[in-house]
């Protein structure tokens, strides 16, 4: 059973996309909430993340971070043991 990945974006982001493609490269699914000028959503992600800025990443729940920080998990290595089976 694969983990519970969400991600919240924007549709015409570019760090959203940059990490969604990165999701879809390595073959996982995610949840996405777009939330596309929906500032309730978006104050509820902040709550939840503890930044504004999008894209926002959980794996299990963990708070993952943005773009950059899912793209240095990759570099480390570190990653794909995030995805793989508890």
């Amino acid at each position: 059973m694969q983990p519970n990945v969400e991600i919240y974006t924007w549709s015409r982001c570019p760090f959203c996309i940059r990490a969604k493609s990165l999701l879809d490269k390595k073959g996982v699914e995610y949840t996405e909430y777009c939330i596309d000028g929906d500032e309730a959503a978006r104050a509820k992600m902040a709550e939840r993340a503890g930044r504004r800025s999008l894209p926002q990443l959980f794996i299990d729940g963990q708070h993952i971070g943005g773009c950059d920080d899912l793209h240095e998990l990759e570099g480390e290595g570190s990653l794909d043991s995030l995805l793989s089976v508890a």
